[in-house]
């Protein structure tokens, strides 16, 4: 078993038993003392749980359970956040017919694209005009609209998105954890998430270094469920993850 794929185990038994002994992580990973130890003292290092005599406890995470307002998620890590959205451009070719996610970093995206054949569904009203302007063919999802996060949202959204069938989706995301997957904390949001991500090919998630590690209160995707393109100083535990490109 690779490193990460113990790693990974371990915070599963962890989180939902709340601690576990070495003894137990032995018998479950089929792994010697000496690797489970050295484990926990990498993955407390890390900050991923807390080691103690003979075992460890889960980190209890604090749960996000309200979202920024856009305005001032734009200010926020920008720098990454253009790496990040400058990078993600360059993935879409003329033929993809692509989601974008209602989000700041998607939205930055939208500055570096070529202009191409490629088509654009979405859920975000200010990326659909951006996309327009820009020469692009551009479908908008109808529904309930949500102020704060300025995403369209709910049940006439999800059934618009039923018709589609993407070769790739980009996302925004407010928490990344190994062992939880992806969260948002908002009932509405998290489903349209879920359900355009299940109808791509191709899924990316856009996170600067910051969202991982954290937990919002619905999740809507597996950890493994997409290839997170993010930038800033990760844990060394996680530069591990094949599914996670970083950008200079």
């Amino acid at each position: 078993m690779l490193t990460e794929e113990r790693f990974s185990k371990i915070l599963s038994i962890i989180e939902e038993k709340g601690s576990a002994t070495v003894q137990e992580l032995m018998l479950a990973l089929d792994a010697s003392e000496s690797t489970i130890r050295r484990d926990l003292n990498a993955m407390d290092d890390n900050g991923l749980l807390t080691k103690v005599h003979g075992g460890a406890i889960a980190k209890r995470q604090k749960i996000s359970t309200h979202d920024e307002a856009v305005m001032h998620r734009k200010t926020m890590n920008a720098e990454e956040k253009q790496a990040i959205a400058k990078y993600a451009a360059t993935l879409i070719e003329p033929v993809d017919f692509v989601y974008m996610d209602a989000g700041t970093t998607t939205g930055m995206m939208i500055d570096y694209l070529e202009p191409c054949g490629a088509v654009f569904v979405t859920n975000a009203i200010d990326h659909a005009k951006r996309l327009a302007d820009r020469g692009f063919r551009v479908y908008i999802l109808g529904g309930e609209f949500k102020s704060q996060t300025e995403a369209i949202v709910g049940e006439e959204a999800i059934e618009n998105l039923e018709k589609y069938n993407f070769t790739k989706g980009f996302f925004g995301t407010n928490g990344i954890s190994v062992s939880k997957g992806f969260s948002t904390p908002e009932v509405k949001e998290a489903m349209i998430k879920k359900k355009s991500m299940s109808n791509c090919k191709e899924c990316f998630v856009l996170a600067d270094a910051t969202k991982f590690e954290q937990i919002s209160s619905v999740k809507f995707a597996e950890f493994d469920q997409a290839t997170i393109i993010t930038k800033g100083e990760l844990k060394p535990a996680l530069k591990k993850y094949k599914n996670i490109v970083e950008v200079n």
